[in-house]
């Protein structure tokens, strides 16, 4: 779709099948976005990019218009529910965190394994929309992930005793996956903690979410998630170098916090392991840490076999 079709087609738009049509409105939604997206105006007459400006706004104030159904650290989240979620700036003073998200989706989805990128949500498109309000401009993530996922946070409040470990075994499992998927792409999560590890039930997935706080090995996480300061190891807090066992230690906090006082003697002592005070003596390779972990389960548990999990306890 040209740019010229895209104002027309939003100026003279009265209803939103006007707009977006009643056959495949997300593609339309998706040609509008991308007819209209300043950066892909390169030098067109400035007359021209505000007009695609105001059309872009148009267009994604529209596609935002459900009410928010989750609320993010830094973003609100709108389910269109068909998979994808519209994950929108609350303050345009942390627009750069939701730009650090969107590099780190692009990095992994071109970098990573593809056979593992089921764990991290995938990033459709990331653009500017501005409040037609306020004026104010805000940074727009549009994602897609699995439906049905449940936090951390959900299943500890499903078992307040604490989770068998059998169960919290896979959940463990897969979130090294996760994690060796970004590692491997060359990006540090930042921010592992039981409301951003999301898990499917019935089919034992998980998706790590709201990479908002990501950094490269070497550099600094940008923030820390209000209320959760004591979850994160000493180098974040004293703004030193992140790596990969700033993720691992967080991780495995998750998981130790998970099983509470049901958490076995090994796997306590394979946890401490995984949460020195120093990065330099943790692990930093969560696909070896991933067979280790296996070893430590076999000796427990024997061969892996399949639990049905529940979060109705």
């Amino acid at each position: 779709m040209r740019t010229d079709e895209a104002i027309r087609l939003v100026t003279a738009a009265r209803t939103d099948a006007d707009l977006f049509g009643t056959q495949e409105p997300a593609r339309r939604y998706r040609e509008l976005v991308g007819a209209l997206h300043p950066d892909r105006l390169g030098a067109a007459d400035p007359l021209v990019r505000a007009a695609a400006a105001d059309a872009l706004v148009t267009v994604t104030t529209r596609w935002r218009t459900p009410a928010p159904t989750y609320a993010g650290d830094v973003a609100d989240l709108h389910d269109h529910g068909d998979g994808r979620l519209l994950k929108v700036a609350r303050h345009p003073g942390d627009n750069d965190l939701m730009a650090r998200e969107a590099r780190a989706l692009r990095r992994i989805a071109e970098h990573g394994d593809a056979r593992h990128l089921a764990y991290v949500p995938r990033l459709v498109d990331s653009y500017p929309a501005r409040d037609p309000s306020s004026g104010v401009q805000r940074q727009v993530n549009e994602l897609v992930t699995v439906p049905g996922l449940h936090s951390l946070d959900d299943v500890r409040r499903a078992y307040p005793d604490g989770l068998d470990p059998r169960d919290a075994a896979w959940m463990w499992r897969r979130l090294l996956v996760a994690l060796g998927l970004a590692h491997r792409a060359g990006v540090v999560h930042g921010a592992v903690l039981p409301r951003h590890v999301l898990v499917e039930p019935d089919a034992h997935g998980v998706v790590l979410v709201d990479w908002c706080f990501s950094a490269e090995p070497g550099g600094l996480v940008p923030a820390l998630v209000p209320g959760h300061e004591d979850w994160y190891p000493p180098e974040v807090a004293a703004k030193r170098q992140c790596g990969p066992g700033t993720d691992i230690a967080m991780a495995t906090r998750c998981m130790t916090w998970l099983m509470g006082d049901r958490t076995p003697r090994e796997l306590r002592a394979f946890a401490d392991g995984c949460q020195g005070t120093a990065l330099a003596i943790r692990p930093d390779d969560a696909w070896r840490l991933l067979r280790e972990l296996d070893e430590v389960l076999h000796r427990l548990y024997g061969p892996r076999t399949f639990r049905p999990f529940t979060l109705n306890p």
